[in-house]
């Protein structure tokens, strides 16, 4: 009897500890978007007070009733859509090419000391200085897009990669090749499981910059999206759309960082234990 209390009693003490961390973590997301609210709150009554120009830096109220007008003129959706196609192509192009190169040269020093020198000479170059090269060889459109959003994302997923595959330990190496492991087997029970934290972290940081590499692209080389919107609305001198575009842009960007961490979170939480 004493035995059942006893696992009772523990199972009480499981069930207060699961509640204690899910009221920290709730009080812990609150904390995090109660900021949000305050300050747009503030940046509304700066306007409206004559703190802030309302022509320079509309206020809250004029950013809402712009996303309204541009969601009824169908237009929100059909440059957000745009803009999400061209990152999803460019960042899975740069994924594929990315992690293989990243986990082969992470391996082999050889064909590293060869390769690494040029990667390392190319990586510093702003995506930017490579706008004019992409429209010369794809013109305006989706092409020109696809190859800066790759170039913006691969570097992150690359290097992350390659220090993911140099970090292997020596112990696993050894255990597969005393146990005979195939090249194959090797890559898929120790390399990739081993190189998968790093890979994750990559991919979340390529998603981020090649979300930001396609508005650019859409600056200068597209003819729609949600930066070739922001480009209109400047023209224009309506400042509350270029806000507009702006916030989507930040709301998305937002949605994927927290997409790359629910990937990780399922992916890789043996290591977080």
């Amino acid at each position: 009897m004493s035995h059942t209390h006893q696992l009772s009693a523990n199972a009480r003490v499981g069930q207060n500890n699961a509640f204690v961390l899910a009221s920290r973590r709730a009080l812990a997301n609150l904390r995090y978007l109660v900021g949000i609210p305050i300050f747009f709150l503030c940046w509304e009554l700066a306007v409206r007070g004559g703190l802030v120009d309302g022509n320079f830096f509309p206020a809250p109220s004029a950013v809402l009733k712009a996303l309204y007008d541009l969601a009824q003129a169908g237009l929100l959706l059909r440059d957000t859509e745009a803009s999400v196609l061209r990152v999803t192509v460019g960042f899975l192009l740069a994924a594929v090419v990315a992690i293989p190169m990243g986990m082969l040269l992470g391996r082999s020093p050889r064909l590293s000391a060869y390769t690494m020198p040029l990667i390392d000479i190319i990586r510093p170059i702003s995506v930017i200085a490579w706008i004019p090269l992409a429209i010369l060889w794809f013109g305006l459109g989706d092409k020109s897009a696809w190859f800066i959003i790759f170039l913006g994302a691969f570097f992150p997923i690359f290097t992350n990669t390659y220090l993911g595959a140099q970090a292997v330990q020596g112990i696993h190496i050894q255990v597969a090749q005393c146990f005979g492991a195939s090249r194959w087997l090797f890559i898929r029970k120790v390399l990739f499981p081993s190189t998968l934290p790093y890979v994750i972290a990559g991919l979340r940081v390529g998603l981020g910059v090649g979300w930001m590499c396609v508005i650019a692209a859409e600056l200068i080389s597209a003819t729609s999206g949600l930066g070739y919107m922001i480009q209109i609305a400047r023209t224009t001198i309506e400042t509350e759309k270029v806000i507009a575009g702006m916030v989507v842009i930040g709301v998305i960007g937002f949605a994927m960082n927290a997409i790359m961490l629910w990937v990780e979170r399922r992916f890789i939480s043996w290591q977080r234990n």
